[in-house]
């Protein structure tokens, strides 16, 4: 019994889940930031910083996770689960860092209707997911547990239009552009946006998965 109460128990999983969702958020929020003011070259840099700063924060968190599962014996939900989650959620932010990256290596000179679009949508997916996030400290509420499945879904619909808007975006870019290098450019930058909103499904898959086995 007394070896029970000394075993290190449950950490504060939950809350840098939060903590690492709103790391997404403000990403996302800078790359939209950065699509918006591109043709403004200092104000470009300035969020191109601004991603790359959300991206770092958001990686300290998973370590910080990471290093809590080593030293936690005893945690709220599985192991494998918290493991899994937290790399996903990375991968959101990483994604982010990667096409706002590829934008400036690729010397991208204007965006297009279709990268402003699938940005809308990454918005959408990644307030999704931190509104999914949040629930999860809860989900042996019943009310909770519901509202947390819809927004998976939610997140799920989203993710789709992306798929979408990425094949008519691809349609449309061999149809009509001219310049080999900006089909290449164009063809990479729609494929990461697009990724980011599967990426965000994944981690939906995820939540369902903690809630159908914990609550």
């Amino acid at each position: 019994m007394l070896f029970g109460k000394l075993l290190p128990r449950e950490g504060n999983f939950f809350e840098l889940f939060n903590q690492h969702a709103d790391r997404i958020v403000e990403a996302v929020e800078a790359f939209s930031s950065l699509v918006t003011d591109y043709a403004v070259p200092h104000q470009r840099e300035r969020h191109q910083q601004e991603v790359d700063d959300a991206e770092r924060a958001a990686d300290r968190v998973t370590h910080e996770v990471n290093r809590a599962l080593h030293r936690t014996f005893i945690t709220p939900i599985d192991r494998e689960q918290i493991h899994s989650l937290i790399n996903t959620m990375d991968d959101v932010a990483d994604l982010l860092q990667d096409t706002a990256e590829a934008m400036a290596l690729y010397d991208l000179q204007h965006v297009t209707e279709e990268i402003r679009h699938l940005t809308q949508l990454c918005v959408t997916c990644c307030g999704l997911v931190r509104d999914a996030v949040r629930m999860l400290g809860r989900i042996a509420e019943p009310a909770v547990t519901e509202r947390a499945l819809k927004v998976c879904e939610e997140i799920d619909r989203v993710e789709g239009e992306a798929d979408r808007v990425l094949r008519s975006a691809m349609s449309k870019l061999f149809r009509e552009a001219v310049d080999a290098r900006e089909i290449i450019k164009l063809k990479e930058i729609y494929e990461l946006l697009e990724t980011v909103t599967d990426k965000c499904e994944d981690v939906a898959n995820h939540i369902e998965g903690v809630i159908l086995e914990n609550s």
